[in-house]
């Protein structure tokens, strides 16, 4: 490889990381301030101008507490959990496409880290790896409570990760591609998204999508209620704050591949032709780059909108009960994922590529018919 596109790529991978770890951090901010709006308080606004720099406060305080192990932990271990569940969180960015590309002189280098034929199975293998994070972190605490937490940490990803697996496969026959970069691209067309041929797809994705962030209504692993603290109760300091950390940067990466998978990526509405008319006005070369920062920009104007309804589906909707968990996983999201596999198969078969809206319009048909034939229940009069 040529050392100058060598250096660039260096350069995206850091300003890649760098975005990762800025967004994770006032993801936090806006998770505070968001739940303030919808509980119609003000949230931070003590550090710092509008409460700015709370994210900066929060990370000094996390990292000057006492950095305390359990004397009966396996120290080793203990240490590596949250080390593990950072490490492959941040790694999951990698293939991810952000922009077009970026021309100077003879050279065009795609704004993505890394780009392999195989994004897809590499993001699902780094983000399946993320469970041993939690699971060694809770086991090495040696106390009852994390144990619980980690061993439905590990039976919530496997469960989901299924649906989610089978989720994408419509989409793989689709496009025919495992490449991300290849996905996004055959989405240039406002009306080839993937969200008008996969509405089902979507959803199933979205919803697997909180349960492996572990985000409410499906953060059974760290409940509460039941389990004091979850995985991490035996956790302090940059430890615990690695696990808090490595959620928001799974719901980042969430939803910049669910972005790129459903929601055309980087490409917008005539794209094509604002390309053009920036190429002709400033130049081959300068009108590309400022084309591709455009693309940049929307592309992280969806990915702010995905962190958005995570944050608000969080303070929206109540916790589900175990059982409850496990059967929406096993029970519905996988057969409904099969299911759509297999009109997905039917249509192109038949050229038809928007056979799975027939799914959607039969559930929403039983949805209708079944509430009309609810029993209407009788006000109770009340005694005086």
């Amino acid at each position: 490889m040529d050392l100058t596109v060598l250096l660039v790529k260096g350069i995206i991978i850091l300003v890649i990381f760098g975005i990762t770890l800025l967004i994770a951090t006032y993801s936090t901010y806006a998770e505070r301030k968001v739940a303030a709006f919808l509980q119609d308080r003000l949230g931070p606004n003590r550090a710092g101008p509008w409460g700015l720099l709370q994210p900066i406060a929060d990370a000094g305080k996390m990292f000057f507490k006492e950095d305390f192990i359990p004397s009966q932990a396996s120290k080793w271990l203990f240490i590596l959990g949250p080390c593990l569940a950072m490490l492959t969180a941040l790694m999951a960015s990698a293939v991810i496409p952000f922009g077009d590309s970026i021309r100077f002189d003879n050279y065009s280098i795609p704004l993505q880290a890394i780009e392999i034929n195989i994004g897809v199975l590499y993001i699902f293998g780094v983000v399946s790896l993320g469970v041993y994070g939690v699971m060694v972190g809770g086991w090495a605490s040696n106390n009852k409570f994390s144990l619980l937490g980690a061993i439905r940490a590990a039976s919530q990803n496997i469960s989901y990760e299924i649906a989610l697996g089978l989720s994408m496969i419509a989409i793989l026959m689709m496009t025919g591609s495992l490449s991300v970069r290849a996905i996004v691209d055959q989405q240039a067309s406002f009306f080839e998204w993937n969200i008008f041929t996969q509405p089902l797809g979507f959803v199933i994705f979205l919803t697997c999508a909180f349960a492996e962030c572990n985000r409410t209504p499906f953060d059974l692993p760290e409940c509460e209620t039941e389990l004091i603290g979850g995985y991490h109760t035996e956790y302090s300091s940059m430890k615990l704050g690695f696990y808090l950390f490595a959620e928001y940067i799974n719901m980042f990466v969430s939803s910049a591949f669910i972005s790129a998978l459903y929601f055309g990526g980087f490409h917008y509405p005539f794209m094509n032709e604002v390309g053009n008319a920036l190429e002709k006005s400033m130049g081959a070369i300068t009108g590309h780059n400022i084309a591709t920062a455009i693309g940049f920009v929307v592309f992280f104007g969806k990915i702010f909108f995905f962190i958005f309804f995570f944050m608000w589906v969080r303070w929206t909707l109540p916790r589900f009960r175990y059982d409850q968990l496990m059967n929406l996983g096993w029970k519905t999201l996988i057969p409904l994922s099969i299911l759509n596999v297999v009109i997905t198969g039917a249509g192109l078969l038949y050229n038809f590529k928007y056979s799975t809206w027939a799914i959607v319009i039969v559930m929403v048909l039983m949805v209708v018919v079944s509430g009309a034939r609810a029993p209407k229940r009788e006000a109770i009069p009340q005694q005086v």
